[in-house]
């Protein structure tokens, strides 16, 4: 992947440590909201506090307490990928009378604090809602090669760009329909959940994007449109759990299975097209 092409983000920040959380408000709809909203269908993301240490279950110390050391390259590289998703998403917005705004990223090491509570890096990439921003350490990319075998800068591209698609449903100000449907009993978790359902439509997006990016900067190179996918396949709820543990419990389903998330990822990157991604019309 020759991610020097892509467009330069403004928006990577690296977290100090220390300090408290931001605070933010919620996604928003508008009028282009309404319209982007109208293409989609019913779009979801993740309820933050589902992923965040907000019981100290993944034994996370208080934010701040590592000094985040972040290779340029490495920050550079986040830099072009995350600026590739805001043209692309920029342009989408814009074309169907919506105005995108960007997410922040933080890249931070150990641990963290958020408007959605503090997190460690046991966490993985994740997506706030209430700040905006999206959480990155940067080891996870070591531990994407090491542990799940999923090398290459398209399988880490596809990990940034999954994480802005949270971010997308966030600008269609859908995380209060969530709460609603939570309220009214709709389970969050098994194979049939929202959550397994908002997660592989961030899979679509992440897809959608890989397409118009391609289709912008021809930066992708033979093996990596495999690498993204392997990735994908490689984080599945079963594949993950059948590693753990030596068995597979859909009942406690969050992200859709190996075969789920490759689906969608390609779903979204053979058409870039946005309407495609609506994973919660039928079977996922």
């Amino acid at each position: 992947m020759d991610w020097n092409k892509g467009e330069t983000s403004n928006n990577v920040e690296v977290n100090p440590g220390g300090g408290g959380p931001r605070f933010g408000g919620g996604g928003r709809m508008g009028i282009g909201g309404l319209i982007v909203l109208a293409i989609i269908g019913w779009v979801f993301f993740k309820n933050p506090l589902a992923l965040l240490d907000q019981s100290g279950q993944y034994g996370a110390q208080p934010a701040g307490n590592a000094t985040t050391q972040v290779d340029p390259q490495q920050k550079l590289f986040v830099e072009k990928i995350l600026g590739s998703t805001e043209k692309t998403w920029g342009d989408i917005f814009a074309a169907n009378g919506g105005t995108y705004v960007d997410p922040k990223l933080d890249l931070f090491s150990g641990s963290v604090a958020t408007a959605c509570g503090n997190a460690s890096a046991a966490v993985g990439p994740f997506y706030c809602p209430g700040d905006q921003r999206i959480y990155l350490d940067l080891d996870f990319f070591h531990e994407l090669g090491d542990r799940f075998h999923a090398s290459g800068d398209f399988a880490r591209a596809y990990v940034i760009a999954h994480e802005v698609g949270h971010h997308v449903q966030n600008e269609l100000g859908v995380f209060a329909k969530v709460k609603q449907l939570q309220a009214k009993g709709v389970p969050m978790e098994g194979a049939d959940g929202l959550s397994v359902r908002q997660e592989l439509q961030a899979d679509c997006l992440a897809g959608v994007w890989a397409n118009r990016s391609e289709q912008r900067l021809q930066w992708l190179q033979p093996g990596d449109v495999e690498a993204a996918l392997n990735a994908a396949s490689q984080i599945g709820d079963d594949t993950l759990q059948r590693e753990a543990r030596g068995t597979v419990v859909p009942d406690s389903f969050t992200h859709g299975t190996s075969a789920q998330r490759v689906k969608w990822f390609k779903t979204g990157m053979q058409g870039g097209d946005v309407g495609s991604c609506n994973t919660f019309a039928g079977p996922v």
